[in-house]
């Protein structure tokens, strides 16, 4: 279950002395690194260890009946387990300080004007920092308050509605006039709503245009009803949905089969998600509890299809919004630059839908 900002396993997990926790680390990072089995000869000869071959064989061997790592054939060195990756992973994770701010990649993210740009923009900038399939996501939130309304006179029977929400999402809608209105008039029923209803929630502001309209009449002029009602035709339509982009499953295609033996079956499986947002939306969801960081890792997943990869996801918050950015790939995955990558990533976005916070330098 989540732990420290990261989904863990659900059995007990033995502990681990300080030396088998590090030798499990070294074996870790190296396979990683290359791939292929490793062998106590080689841990033995590395920098730090301070103990024998020998030595070397017998943890390994209570690595192996712990779960932590596997051997391929009787002669092979071992391999990690889901297990071993997540004891590695949570070992990066403890104390970890906050990711470096890029300015370059934070100037590029600002210069999207909404957050369905910034989050298109986000995806694809982590897919190219980390190689691998990377997604940005805004969860549906009934706490996206009003930032400003427009509305712009098409033509004598047809408004344009412009909703701008303080988040940067925005919404338009065409609505038919029964009676012409002005573009002064619009704009005074814009300046209307704006004055009475702007930094309040959406879902708060649907409400209270109903109650208003079920008020006597009378006590508004025809300017002011013709406005609450316009907006309220807006309104009804904009439930909280959640807003996610993906971008990079060619680098899935490239990693996976290279990387502890990926299926092309699960790798058309997942590849099939990918397209189909709203199962991807709907797993993410399931995992993100809160801010920090979600690390999901192979038989973690719920959904068997994703059980040859790893997730690794940083959620922040600002002014009620979250946002997470991630990725998806293979389990033999380089955990600690790309914790570092969706984490800088992540901080970058808060900081954007964060009103009150100058770009990085």
């Amino acid at each position: 279950m989540p732990t420290g900002g990261s989904k863990g396993p659900s059995r007990p997990v033995p502990t681990l002395s300080e030396r088998n926790r590090r030798i499990l680390g070294l074996l870790v990072r190296q396979y990683i690194e290359c791939g292929e089995p490793i062998s106590s000869l080689w841990l033995a000869g590395q920098a730090g260890i301070g103990v024998s071959s020998a030595t070397v064989r017998n943890v390994l061997a209570q690595l192996e009946e712990l779960g932590y790592l596997v051997q391929p054939h009787t002669s092979a060195g071992r391999v990690p387990t889901d297990l071993g990756y997540r004891t590695y992973v949570d070992g990066l994770l403890h104390g970890r300080r906050p990711s470096r701010l890029v300015p370059e990649v934070e100037a590029r993210l600002r210069q999207a004007g909404t957050l369905d740009l910034v989050l298109e923009n986000a995806s694809h900038e982590v897919s190219r920092a980390s190689h691998l399939v990377g997604f940005a996501l805004a969860p549906a939130s009934d706490q996206t308050t009003l930032k400003h309304v427009d509305f712009v006179l098409l033509d004598p029977s047809r408004v344009l509605m412009v909703i701008v929400a303080a988040n940067g999402q925005v919404w338009n809608k065409v609505l038919a006039l029964d009676d012409a209105l002005t573009p002064t008039e619009l704009q005074q029923a814009a300046n209307y709503l704006n004055r009475e209803f702007a930094g309040r929630p959406l879902s708060e502001i649907r409400a209270a245009i109903v109650e208003r309209m079920r008020e006597d009449r009378a006590l508004y002029d025809t300017l002011i009803a013709r406005a609450l009602t316009l907006a309220s035709a807006t309104l009804e339509d904009l439930g909280p949905d959640a807003q996610i982009h993906v971008h990079g499953t060619p680098a899935l295609l490239d990693a996976a089969p290279e990387a502890d033996a990926v299926t092309m079956a699960a790798l058309r499986t997942v590849l099939v998600m990918l397209e189909e947002k709203h199962r991807l939306v709907k797993i993410l969801t399931e995992y993100i509890d809160g801010p920090g960081f979600t690390v999901v890792i192979g038989a973690e997943h719920s959904t068997p299809a994703l059980r040859d990869f790893s997730l690794v996801a940083s959620t922040t918050v600002e002014n009620g919004q979250a946002t997470t950015v991630g990725v998806l790939g293979p389990r033999r995955m380089k955990y600690s630059r790309t914790l570092t990558t969706v984490d800088s990533f992540a901080r970058t976005l808060g900081r954007i839908l964060d009103p009150g916070t100058e770009p990085t330098n």
